[in-house]
């Protein structure tokens, strides 16, 4: 089942052979070790927020789905995207919530699958002691809601230099990390 998005399988699980198909198989490099003028090359990670996994399933704003797939999937190609563990635990509340008249944008099976293929693609953040400490005072010192406070606390202490959300102020910086409203481009 792919929602219309082909989303689902997008990324191919292994065979159970050893080798891999599709996506997986054509971004995996074998590790090599050489010497000479290289580059290093850091990856700079972004945090993507709740409402960006949620627009993708949500056909009642085709455009804004449009744009998390495709924030998703550079995020996957280039390896540039982080999940906080909230964003996964809001997203399968919010796609279930039973209070539009079409009903949940996905069923609760669906939804925890999703959720698992979540896991599977990008590399999640799990909270600590900090991570909550900073959400505290970020709360305060930014005068925004709780969870706000807690995602850019995620960003914050795993030094991500940017939020890609529409939930706070486009552009604003938040100590060291800058906020994405990919809708606004």
């Amino acid at each position: 089942m792919t929602f219309g998005l082909g989303w689902k399988f997008s990324i191919e699980q292994p065979r159970g052979d050893g080798r891999e198909e599709g996506f997986l198989a054509a971004n995996k490099h074998p590790p090599r070790t050489v010497g000479g003028n290289g580059r290093i090359c850091i990856i700079v990670a972004a945090l993507i927020d709740t409402n960006i996994l949620v627009y993708l399933y949500d056909t009642r704003y085709p455009v804004k789905q449009k744009v998390a797939e495709q924030v998703l999937r550079s995020g996957i190609d280039e390896d540039n995207i982080r999940v906080p563990h909230q964003a996964l635990v809001e997203f399968v509340s919010a796609v279930t919530k039973r209070t539009s008249p079409d009903g949940p944008l996905l069923n609760d099976a669906d939804a925890r699958q999703e959720a698992e293929e979540f896991l599977h693609q990008f590399t999640v953040l799990y909270p600590n002691d900090q991570t909550f400490r900073l959400a505290l005072r970020g709360m305060a010192a930014y005068k925004i809601s709780w969870f706000d406070a807690h995602m850019w606390a995620y960003a914050e202490h795993f030094g991500l230099s940017e939020i890609i959300s529409e939930d706070f102020q486009h552009n604003r910086l938040y100590g060291s990390v800058r906020v994405r409203n990919p809708f606004t481009q």
